[in-house]
C-alpha cells in the first residue's frame, strides 16, 4: 500500500536527508521532476518552445521550486514570467536562475505587466507550511488568473507545487470560504466567482518525496487533480506511522481470496444477510446482491423480503428471521430493516453471534441511543460499521468535519469496531489507530442503495475469512470501480452497480 505522511514526518525525513547531500540537491531534484511533467503537458497543447508559462511564486522553498522549474521551462525556450507575490521573501538562487534562463519577473502587489494569456500556471504560492486559506496578494493573484486564457486555445492548466496552495495539508480540510467548482473546471478556467480564491484547484499535482493527506482525503483531494509523485530520495527517511495507507489495484488482487481445487460451498464461506423489510424490499436484493458478488459460495438471506430475494436470486436460502438463518460465517444487518420491534430482535440475534458482523442504515440508527454499547463492546468478533456522514454524525455526535481521518479513528477507538466512513474518498479506521483511505470513489455512487451493495460485498469477504480492515478496503475498492464502470453507460442506479461487480472482480482476480 501507498504510504501517505503528515507535514511533521515530511520535515524531519527531509531534514535528515538534506544532512547527506549537497546543500540544494532537494530542490534541484524536485525542480527537475516539476519541469518534466510542465513539458509533458505542455507536449499536449503545442510544445515547450514558444508556450506562455506563469509561474505564481511565493516565499520560501514552495517559491524556490517552482523558480527553478521555471528556469528550466525558459531555457527550452517558453516564454516565462514570476509573478512575484512577496519580493522581499523571494528565494534569491531560484530567482537569478530563472532571470539567467530569460524569464521576466513582475511585482505581484501590482501585477503589472501580468498579461492576458497563459498556456500554463504553475501554483508555488505556499507549500506544505502553510496554515489556513490564501491572503492577500495571493488572493487577489488567483482572481486575476481566472480570467487568463490560452494563446493556444482553451483556458491554461493549472499545475499546484507539492501541493494546492491554500488546503490543510495534514487533513485535507479547506477554509469554509473557498467554494468547490463543478468537477472537471479548473480554477483557471471557473473564474474567481465560481471557484473561490481561498485555494487553488489544480488540474495536475507535482508532490515531491511522499503523498501528503490533504491529496487523498477530505475535499482538498478534489482540489489536488491528478496527482505525480517525484522521487527526491525522501522514502527510505522517512520514519514512524504514516497518517493513513492507500491500497491500489495489487494490493486488492493478492486480498482477494482464491479457490483451492477442493473448495466447495462451505468452505468458500456463508454469509447471512438481515436486510430489508417489507416497506424496503429493495434493499434486501441489493445487499444480497453484493454478496453474491463476493467469494463466498453461499448467502443466507433472513428476512420479510424473501419471495423478492429469491426471485432475483433463487441460489440464496431464505428464511423469516435470523434465528432460523443457520451457520454463517458472517453477518450484514440493517439496510431497509425499519426500527420496530422485529428489526430490534434482528439486530440483538446478529450482535449475539460469534462472527464477523457489518452494521449499516437502520441497523445504525438503533445504535444512536447507547443502549447497544455494552453488547457492541463485549463482542468478541470483529464488527464494522458503514456510515455516511449523516450517520456518522448522529452515533459521535458531531459531523466528521476537515479532519475525516482523525475523526473515523476516534469513532473507531469508541465503538471498538472498524468504521467505513463513506465518501468520495472513504475512510477505513481501526480501533487500534490504523487508517486507510480508498482511492476509487466516485460521486456516480451517490445515488440511493448503493450502500446496500457495499454492505452486501463487504459481509461476504468477511466471511470468506478477510480480515476487517481488508474487507472493508477491498468492498470499497471494488464498489468505486464497479461505480466507475456503471457510470460509463449513463445515469447511475444501485443495479447497475450491483451488475458491474461481478465483471469488476472478474478482471481484478483475472477470472
Amino acid at each position: 500500500m501507498i504510504q501517505v505522511w503528515r507535514v511533521s514526518d515530511v520535515r524531519s525525513a527531509e531534514q535528515a536527508l538534506m544532512a547527506t547531500v549537497p546543500p540544494g540537491t532537494l530542490m534541484h531534484r524536485a525542480a527537475a521532476g516539476l519541469a518534466r511533467r510542465c513539458a509533458t503537458l505542455l507536449a499536449e497543447r503545442g510544445g515547450v518552445y514558444g508556450a506562455e508559462v506563469l509561474l505564481l511564486v511565493g516565499s520560501g522553498d514552495n517559491g524556490g521550486d517552482t523558480l527553478y522549474a521555471g528556469a528550466r521551462l525558459a531555457r527550452r525556450g517558453a516564454r516565462v514570467t514570476a509573478w512575484l507575490l512577496r519580493p522581499d521573501r523571494v528565494h534569491c538562487g531560484g530567482l537569478a536562475a530563472l532571470r539567467a534562463a530569460g524569464g521576466r519577473t513582475i511585482d505581484g502587489r501590482t501585477a503589472d505587466g501580468a498579461g492576458r494569456h497563459a498556456d500554463l500556471i504553475l501554483d508555488g504560492i505556499v507549500g506544505i507550511g502553510g496554515t489556513g486559506g490564501l491572503r492577500e496578494p495571493a488572493a487577489g493573484a488567483l482572481a486575476r488568473v481566472g480570467e487568463l486564457t490560452s494563446a493556444r486555445g482553451g483556458r491554461p492548466v493549472m499545475v499546484a507545487v507539492d501541493v494546492p496552495s491554500g488546503v490543510a495539508v495534514d487533513t485535507g480540510g479547506v477554509p469554509d470560504g473557498a467554494a468547490v467548482p463543478s468537477a472537471g473546471a479548473g480554477l483557471a478556467g471557473a473564474g474567481p466567482a465560481a471557484a473561490g480564491t481561498d485555494t487553488v484547484r489544480a488540474d495536475v499535482t507535482v508532490t515531491f518525496g511522499c503523498l501528503k493527506p490533504a491529496l487523498m482525503v477530505g475535499p482538498a483531494a478534489v482540489r489536488a487533480g491528478h496527482v505525480d509523485l517525484v522521487d527526491i530520495g525522501l522514502r527510505p527517511w522517512l520514519r514512524g506511522t504514516p497518517a493513513f495507507e492507500v491500497p491500489g489495484r495489487d494490493d486488492v488482487s493478492a486480498w482477494w481470496p482464491t479457490l483451492a481445487p477442493a473448495a466447495e460451498k462451505y468452505t468458500r464461506g456463508v454469509v447471512g444477510v438481515a436486510t430489508g423489510s417489507a416497506t424496503y424490499p429493495g434493499a434486501a436484493v441489493l445487499s444480497v446482491g453484493g454478496a453474491v458478488a463476493g467469494p463466498t459460495g453461499l448467502v443466507r438471506y433472513a428476512g420479510s423480503a424473501a419471495a423478492q430475494v429469491l426471485d432475483r436470486y433463487p441460489s440464496v436460502i431464505a428464511t423469516g428471521r435470523v434465528a432460523d438463518a443457520g451457520r454463517v460465517q458472517a453477518w450484514v444487518c440493517g439496510s431497509g430493516l425499519g426500527g420496530g420491534e422485529h428489526a430490534v430482535t434482528e439486530l440483538r440475534s446478529v450482535l449475539a453471534a460469534p462472527v464477523p458482523v457489518v452494521l449499516d442504515a437502520d441497523a445504525l440508527t438503533m445504535l444512536v441511543d447507547g443502549s447497544w454499547a455494552e453488547q457492541l463492546r463485549g463482542r468478541q468478533a470483529p464488527t464494522v460499521i458503514t456510515p455516511h456522514d449523516r450517520e456518522f454524525a448522529r452515533l459521535a455526535g458531531q459531523p466528521p468535519g476537515d479532519d475525516r481521518v482523525g475523526a473515523a479513528l476516534r469513532l473507531a477507538a469508541w465503538m471498538r469496531a472498524t468504521v467505513l466512513l463513506k465518501g468520495d474518498r472513504t475512510v477505513v479506521a481501526a480501533p487500534d489507530g490504523r487508517a486507510y483511505v480508498n482511492a476509487t470513489g466516485t460521486p456516480a455512487l451517490a445515488t440511493g442503495g448503493t450502500g446496500d451493495v457495499l454492505a452486501g460485498l463487504l459481509g461476504s469477504l468477511l466471511a470468506a475469512g478477510l480480515d476487517p480492515q481488508r474487507a472493508a478496503l477491498a468492498a470499497a475498492y471494488v464498489h468505486g470501480l464497479a461505480g466507475r464502470a456503471a457510470a460509463r453507460s449513463g445515469p447511475v442506479t444501485a443495479v447497475e452497480v450491483a451488475a458491474a461487480l461481478r465483471p469488476v472482480v472478474a478482471d481484478l482476480t483475472g477470472g
